[in-house]
C-alpha cells in the first residue's frame, strides 16, 4: 500500500518561493484597479481621523535609499493606524521650487534664465518639476506605499500658491514681517540670499593673517608713533570694507615692544600670537582695560580712512588677539556695531561675489581671488605681521556647496521676536520622539535670529508686495493680499510675472504714506522654507480628507532646522499652536561599515536596484529591523540577512496554510474550552505576541515588531509548537480531535500574524490572505489589527507549559549531546528516561504524550527517591528498541504485529486500516 496516501501532507497553492521581483507589480496593479486606497478610506468612514502628514520630498532626481527609510516608516505608521480602525488618509506631497531646479534648467536646457522671460523660464522649471514628481511617484509607489497618489498636494499648485499668500498676509497682519538692512548669509552660487535653515558647516582652508593697524589718534592713552592695534581675521577680502576695530570693555590689554615698533593686543593672547609670527625677541609693556580704548583712531592699512577703537561684547580670547577687525557690510554682530556707534555700512561686493568700485583696486575681483590681492598689498604697505593657513568649519550654501559669505542687503524678515516665547511654548506642547527633538528644536528657535524670507530667484512664488513710485513704502494690505491669492488660486503664481501692476492690484489701491496710486512690483520670492512650512495651512486646512493640527510629522534629523522649523514658525505667527501633536525623526543612512554613502567609495545602495533583485517587501523588513531613530547601517550582506529572515516568514505562512488546507472553519474548529492543552499555550503565547506588537507599533518602535514577531516565528513555532505538532498534524486521521484543536489554533495564529505583519509585509500578507480559510473580506487591508483575546489568557497553562518549555530544552540539549556521541542518529531514534523531582514528576505526568513534546520514539518517567541532579531532573538517552514504522516513523517494538501492515506500528496500522475502510464503503 502506498502509506503517503494516508499522510495529512500539507497542500497548499501558495509558492515556496516568493520571486517578489515579478509578483509585487501584479500585486500593486491589482491594488489599483480595485481602488484599494479609496475602500480602506471608504471602509473607515465616519472613525476618529489619523493624520501623518507628509514632508513634501524635492522634485529633483530618483528616489534615493533616504527617500526609501522616509515613506515605508510612513507606510508602516498610515497601515497599522488605518488596520486599528482609524481613517488615516495619506496625501504625499513634493516640494517644488527653488534653486535646485532653476539650475538644472539653466545647464541642461542651456538657457539663461536673466536673458529670458521670466515667464517662459518658470514654465521651463514647471515642466521639470513635474517630470520629475511623475518619475518619483511611480518609484514610490513601487516601494508598496499606499496613498492618495492621484490627488497629491504640491507647492507648485496654484490653490497652495494661494494659501500661503494668506499665511504671509496673516503674519503681515499681525506684526511679523519687515523690510530690513542687514548683514545676512549671502550664497554667491546661488546670487541670493540665505536663511539659518539653509547653510551647512565643512571644511574650508582659509588664510589666518595678522594684520597691523596704526595708531592715528591715542585719545590720550596709547602713543601714536610706530604703534599698531593688531588685528586677525580667516577672511582677508573684508579688510577693504574694514570700518573699524572692536576689543571687550572688561579684557585687559598691553602693548608689546617689537624692535621699533609697539603692539596692541589682549595680554593673555600675546605669546601665543608670538610664537605664531614667529617672534622670539619681545616685551610687555604698559596694560589697559578694554574701555579705557574706545577712542581710540586708527588708520586703514591702504586706504585714506579711519578705523576707530569701539566696545563689543562679542570679542572673546578663544583665538585671534582680543581686538577684532569691524566690517559691519560683512558680519552679523559687525552689522549691529556699525548701527551702534553709526559707523555707517561698507559691502563693496555685489550678488556675485566680485568687488565694485567701492573697493578700489580690486574692482571685478571675485572675493576669494581677493584673498591673496589684498594680503600682498598689506605685505607691501607693511602692515602683514603673519600669513599662516588654517583649516575650519565654515559656513556652506546647502544646495550648491560652496561657500557663503555676509553681506549687507535690504531684504524682508519675519520677526521671530515677535513671537519666540509662543514658539518655546508650543514646542513644550509637542510630543518628541526621540525626546532629544525638543531640546535641539528649543535651543534653535531660542538662539535663532530673525527669519530672512525673501530670495533674488525667479522660480518660486513671489513676495507679494507692491511699492510706492513716489515714495516707495510698502503696499500690503488684506485687500492686496486677498486679490492677489484669488488670482493666484485661478492662475498660478507665474502671473506676477505676466501680469501689470493694475492687473494685479485691487481696485482704489493707494499709498498709505503719500496717497499716491502708481506702484512697483517686488521682484524677489519667498524662501522655499516658506512655501513648504505653509503646507499645514494650504493642506491640512484645505482639504476635506485631512485635519489641523496634524498627529504627527515624520521626518529626517535635519529637519529640526529646516520643515520642522519653518511650520511651526507660520504656524504659530498665524494660528498660536503647532501644526503637530508629534514629531518623530530618523536618522541618515551609511554603508556597512557607518560611512556615508557616495558614488566615489561605491558604496550607494540604490532602492531601485534593491526592488529588482529582492523585491520591496525585502527592503520594507530591513527598515523594520533598524533602530531608525540614529543613524542606520545598510549593505548587500546585511540585504541578504534580511532576505533569509524573510524567507523564514514566508514559509512559517507556508507550513500553515499547508496544513490548513483540509480546515473549514465553519464545520471543523473547535470551541475554545475543548482546545488541546498545548494548543491552548500557542494562543496564550500569541496574546502576548499581539501586546508586544500593538504597544511597539503605537509607540513606532518597528524593530521591536520585527524582533519580536521574528522570534515567534522561528523559535516559538518553528522550534517548538509547529515541530512538536507535525506528528499529529502528518499522521492522526483528518478528523482527529487533536488535529482540528492544533488547526484551530493554528487558523488564530495565521489570521493574527497576516494582520500583525500587513503595514510591514504588505504584498506578502496581501498574498497569503487570498489563501486563509473562511476569510470574507477580498482584501487583507480591509480588516482589523488583532486585539488581544483575555479569554485565552490562560495563566495556569502558561505557567505549566513554561515550566515544561524548560524541561524540552534540557532534554534537547541532552539529544544533541547523544547525537554527538553518535548513541543516536535523529531524535526519533531514542528512547527518554526520565527521574524528575517530586514537583517535576506530577508536571510531566500529567502530560498525557510526552513522545510528541520531544519529538522521540519512547520516554519513560521515572519517580526519584532524592534530588537526582544539579538541574531537578536525571536524562538518560538510550537508543529506542523496536523496528521503524514507515509511515511515522517512530520506533517501536509494535512495528510487525499487524500481518496486514507488517511495516507499521500498531497506532498507523490502526489508522491505514480505518482510512481502507472508509474508502471500501
Amino acid at each position: 500500500m502506498d502509506y503517503k496516501k494516508t499522510l495529512n501532507l500539507p497542500q497548499t497553492d501558495f509558492p515556496m518561493r516568493g520571486n517578489l521581483p515579478n509578483r509585487e507589480p501584479e500585486m500593486q496593479r491589482w491594488w489599483s484597479e480595485e481602488r484599494i486606497y479609496e475602500k480602506v478610506r471608504e471602509s473607515r468612514q465616519g472613525q476618529p481621523k489619523y493624520i501623518l502628514h507628509d514632508g513634501p520630498p524635492y522634485a529633483n532626481g530618483d528616489i534615493h535609499i533616504g527617500h526609501a527609510l522616509n515613506k515605508i516608516l510612513k507606510d508602516f505608521i498610515v497601515r497599522f493606524r488605518s488596520l486599528q480602525g482609524y481613517d488615516a488618509p495619506y496625501i504625499p506631497g513634493w516640494d517644488t521650487h527653488g534653486l535646485p531646479i532653476e539650475h538644472a534648467v539653466t545647464t541642461k536646457k542651456k538657457v539663461d534664465r536673466k536673458k529670458m522671460d521670466p515667464v517662459q523660464f518658470r514654465q521651463h522649471c514647471e515642466e521639470y518639476a513635474w517630470s520629475f514628481i511623475n518619475k518619483q511617484r511611480e518609484q514610490f509607489k513601487r516601494l508598496g506605499v499606499r496613498g492618495d497618489w492621484e490627488n497629491p498636494y504640491v507647492t507648485l499648485d496654484p490653490k497652495y500658491e494661494a494659501q500661503q499668500i494668506r499665511v504671509f498676509g496673516e503674519m503681515v497682519k499681525r506684526g511679523h514681517i519687515y523690510r530690513g538692512y542687514r548683514s545676512i548669509y549671502w550664497s554667491p552660487s546661488s546670487e541670493s540670499a540665505l536663511a539659518d535653515a539653509e547653510i551647512e558647516y565643512q571644511d574650508k582652508r582659509s588664510p589666518s593673517i595678522y594684520v597691523q593697524f596704526p595708531v592715528k589718534d591715542g585719545n590720550g592713552v596709547l602713543p601714536t608713533e610706530n604703534t599698531f592695534v593688531v588685528i586677525w581675521t580667516t577672511t582677508p577680502w573684508t579688510i577693504p570694507a574694514n570700518l573699524a576695530i572692536a576689543v571687550h570693555a572688561d579684557l585687559t590689554y598691553t602693548l608689546v615692544k617689537v624692535g621699533d615698533r609697539q603692539l596692541l593686543m589682549a595680554e593673555e593672547l600675546v605669546d601665543s600670537v608670538m610664537q605664531l609670527a614667529e617672534i622670539e625677541e619681545y616685551e610687555k609693556g604698559e596694560r589697559f582695560q578694554g574701555s579705557r580704548l574706545s577712542g581710540v583712531i586708527c588708520r586703514h592699512p591702504f586706504y585714506d580712512r579711519e578705523s576707530p577703537v569701539v566696545l563689543g561684547d562679542h570679542v572673546t580670547l578663544d583665538a585671534g588677539t582680543g581686538c577684532v577687525h569691524t566690517a559691519p557690510g560683512h558680519g552679523a554682530e559687525d552689522f549691529e556695531l556699525g548701527k551702534k556707534y553709526d559707523l555707517g555700512i561698507l559691502c563693496p561686493v555685489d550678488e556675485k561675489g566680485k568687488f565694485m568700485a567701492e573697493a578700489p583696486g580690486f574692482e571685478g575681483l571675485f572675493y576669494e581671488d581677493a584673498n591673496k590681492v589684498v594680503t600682498q598689498k598689506l605685505e607691501e604697505e607693511g602692515y602683514l605681521l603673519k600669513l599662516t593657513f588654517l583649516t575650519h568649519q565654515y559656513p556652506h550654501d546647502w544646495r550648491t556647496k560652496k561657500p557663503v559669505i555676509f553681506r549687507a542687503t535690504e531684504q524682508w524678515f519675519a520677526s521671530i521676536d515677535g513671537f519666540r516665547e509662543n514658539l518655546l511654548e508650543a514646542i513644550r506642547q509637542v510630543k518628541w520622539t526621540p525626546a532629544w527633538g525638543e531640546v535641539r528644536l528649543h535651543n534653535m528657535v531660542a538662539d535663532r535670529g530673525d527669519w530672512c524670507i525673501s530670495r533674488q530667484r525667479v522660480w518660486g512664488v513671489p513676495l507679494p508686495i507692491f511699492y510706492c513710485e513716489k515714495c516707495s513704502h510698502p503696499h500690503i494690505t488684506d485687500e492686496s493680499i486677498e486679490h492677489i491669492a484669488s488670482i493666484f488660486a485661478k492662475e498660478g503664481s507665474s502671473a506676477w510675472f505676466a501680469k501689470e501692476v493694475a492687473d494685479l492690484l485691487h481696485d482704489g489701491a493707494v499709498c498709505a504714506e503719500c496717497g499716491n496710486d502708481t506702484f512697483r512690483k517686488e521682484t524677489d520670492i519667498m524662501d522655499v522654507w516658506f512655501d513648504s512650512g505653509s503646507s499645514h495651512a494650504s493642506v491640512l486646512m484645505q482639504r476635506e480628507d485631512a485635519a489641523w493640527p496634524a498627529d504627527l510629522y515624520l521626518e529626517g534629523s535635519d529637519q529640526y532646522r529646516g520643515w520642522f522649523n519653518s511650520s511651526l514658525s507660520t504656524a504659530v505667527a498665524t494660528q498660536g499652536r503647532a501644526p503637530y501633536k508629534g514629531v518623530l525623526s530618523h536618522g541618515f543612512t551609511l554603508d556597512g561599515e557607518g560611512r556615508k554613502m557616495s558614488k566615489s567609495l561605491g558604496n550607494v545602495i540604490d532602492p531601485l536596484k534593491v526592488m529588482k533583485t529582492y523585491g520591496a517587501d525585502i527592503l520594507r523588513l530591513w527598515v523594520s529591523s533598524v533602530d531608525y531613530q540614529a543613524d542606520v547601517r545598510v549593505s548587500e550582506d546585511i540585504l541578504k540577512q534580511i532576505a533569509e529572515v524573510y524567507r523564514k516568514i514566508r514559509n512559517t505562512f507556508r507550513f500553515l496554510l499547508g496544513n490548513l488546507n483540509d480546515f473549514d472553519p465553519v464545520s471543523d474548529r473547535v470551541a475554545m474550552e475543548d482546545l488541546d492543552e498545548i494548543d491552548r499555550y500557542a494562543l496564550v503565547q500569541l496574546q502576548r505576541l499581539v501586546e508586544r506588537v500593538t504597544r511597539a507599533y503605537e509607540n513606532h518602535e518597528f524593530h521591536s515588531v520585527y524582533s519580536s514577531i521574528h522570534h515567534f516565528c522561528t523559535v516559538f513555532l518553528s522550534q517548538f509548537y509547529l515541530d512538536v505538532l507535525k506528528d499529529r498534524l502528518y499522521i492522526l486521521p483528518a478528523a482527529d480531535p487533536k488535529r482540528r484543536s492544533s488547526q484551530t489554533a493554528m487558523l488564530e495564529i495565521l489570521h493574527a500574524l497576516v494582520r500583525m505583519l500587513n503595514p510591514i509585509l504588505p504584498h506578502t500578507t496581501e498574498e497569503v490572505w487570498k489563501y486563509v480559510p473562511g476569510t470574507d473580506t477580498f482584501s487583507v487591508q480591509l480588516t482589523r489589527f488583532p486585539q488581544v483575546e483575555s479569554a485565552y489568557l490562560d495563566e495556569n497553562v502558561e505557567k505549566k507549559w513554561d515550566q515544561l518549555l524548560e524541561v524540552r530544552d534540557l532534554v534537547l540539549k541532552r539529544l544533541e549531546e547523544a547525537r554527538a556521541d553518535k548513541v543516536i542518529g535523529n531524535s526519533l531514534g531514542a528512547a527518554v528516561e526520565l527521574t524528575p523531582s517530586e514537583s517535576q514528576y506530577q508536571l510531566l505526568n500529567s502530560v498525557p504524550n510526552l513522545k510528541e513534546l520531544f519529538i522521540v520514539s519512547d520516554v519513560q518517567l521515572k519517580q526519584s527517591e532524592g534530588n537526582p541532579s544539579e538541574e531537578g531532573i536525571r536524562v538518560e538517552i538510550k537508543p529506542a528498541q523496536g523496528g521503524k514504522c514507515q509511515r511515522c516513523w517512530m520506533i517501536s517494538p509494535a512495528v510487525g504485529q499487524d500481518e496486514k501492515h507488517p511495516d507499521l506500528c500498531d497506532r498507523c496500522a490502526s489508522i491505514v486500516e480505518e482510512h481502507h475502510q472508509g474508502h471500501m464503503e
